[in-house]
């Protein structure tokens, strides 16, 4: 068994990182808002797959109390991204791999200026999840994990993939993080962005209304297009599939009303993941030369919108 830190214990961590603790690891979780109600009465996950406790889980309220382990799982908000390396920081042993849940471009890469690219993973979250009462988390919908490595190392993928193994969690290895990177924000960036942008509303109003639901499909396509765009300039084996747009629409016809994490963060006042999930990928469709309007009017209301720079 491993021993693992999570740094960013929100909602995707803390379910993620509850559910290897169910599967036998190590998981110390740093918190803050929900340590005291954690120390309390443990972690419960209320979970579409059947509910679960973890009843005396390792909670710290610094990473420098969990000291060195195997793997780092951070699940910090973009917008958190500078604190990132002091936090994991105290976290690194030799061996010690990084694995990023993160929403956006470019997480991989800056982390790895910190520590070096071949400890250096990202895993995509194919989920919904939310934070409930402090120390309560709602799985409402879906749940799988892609992962990657940042280098694309086959061996490294395998090893990444194997901590899941006995787990409650579906996953699948990502050949190209690239493209994995894309693949996701192919559906964050119309629905995290229209669900603010329309005043903060749930995936299911964009579905049942026909004009959100056009404007999903059109900047999907963009992001199609850019993502594609991208992956050649970088010599990637892979590109998205010509169908992802109706697969991801389907997809989202199918889930249970659910509130993107941008628009629970634009309703609760938050800072927005605006540049990770919008700005870079405009700034690498602009460089490539690929028209994106619907995305550059999305990046442009979400950067007016974000409380953060209001403040």
């Amino acid at each position: 068994m491993s021993r693992v830190a999570v740094i960013g214990a929100g909602a995707v961590g803390t379910y993620y990182g509850a559910r290897l603790a169910q599967a036998g690891h190590e998981v110390h979780f740093l918190l803050r808002r929900d340590y005291d109600a954690v120390a309390a009465h443990g972690l419960e996950v209320r979970s579409k797959d059947g509910d679960f406790r973890v009843d005396a889980p390792h909670i710290h309220r610094s990473s420098a109390e969990i000291g060195p382990v195997d793997w780092v799982i951070c699940a910090l908000k973009a917008t958190a991204i500078e604190a990132a390396r002091d936090l994991i920081a105290p976290c690194l042993g030799p061996k010690t791999r990084v694995l990023a849940l993160m929403n956006g471009l470019g997480i991989e890469e800056q982390m790895a200026g910190w520590f070096g690219r071949a400890r250096m993973f990202g895993g995509l979250a194919f989920t919904c999840i939310n934070r409930g009462e402090p120390g309560v988390i709602h799985h409402i919908d879906y749940g799988a994990l892609a992962i990657g490595h940042l280098d694309d190392d086959p061996a490294e993928v395998a090893a990444a993939c194997a901590l899941w193994d006995g787990s409650k969690v579906t996953v699948s290895p990502a050949p190209t993080l690239r493209e994995a990177r894309w693949r996701k924000l192919c559906w964050n960036i119309p629905f995290n962005g229209l669900a603010v942008t329309a005043g903060g509303v749930t995936t299911d109003v964009i579905m049942h209304n026909p004009d959100l639901r056009a404007a999903a499909e059109r900047s999907m396509r963009e992001v199609v297009a850019a993502g594609n765009a991208d992956l050649e300039a970088h010599h990637a084996p892979i590109r998205l599939p010509v169908d992802i747009v109706e697969q991801m629409m389907a997809t989202t016809d199918a889930m249970a009303v659910y509130r993107p994490s941008t628009m629970i963060d634009f309703v609760d006042g938050q800072p927005l993941e605006v540049e990770a999930i919008f700005g870079e990928p405009l700034r690498r469709a602009r460089a490539l030369g690929v028209p994106v309007p619907s995305l550059e009017l999305l990046t442009a209301l979400m950067r007016t919108l974000d409380p953060a720079r209001r403040r």
